[in-house]
């Protein structure tokens, strides 16, 4: 089994045009689709332990396969 990864785009609450990337991995569960629906808990848990970040966007990707990201 593979692996997906969730792309968050955050941004700093102090300074909101400061924004990054960050990946987090998951096993592949056959779908990006199946990304997508295990996606919101983890981000608000992410969330919830960087009070300092607001997280603006989300997608899924295959690592290093950024044009098949839905």
């Amino acid at each position: 089994m593979g692996l997906v990864e969730l792309i968050l785009t955050v941004c700093s609450l102090s300074q909101p045009a400061a924004c990054e990337e960050r990946q987090l991995a998951f096993v592949d569960q056959g779908s990006l689709m199946q990304c997508m629906l295990q996606a919101p808990p983890t981000i608000a848990q992410w969330s919830d332990s960087h009070p300092d970040r607001q997280v603006v966007k989300w997608r899924c990707s295959y690592p290093n396969l950024a044009e098949k990201s839905i």
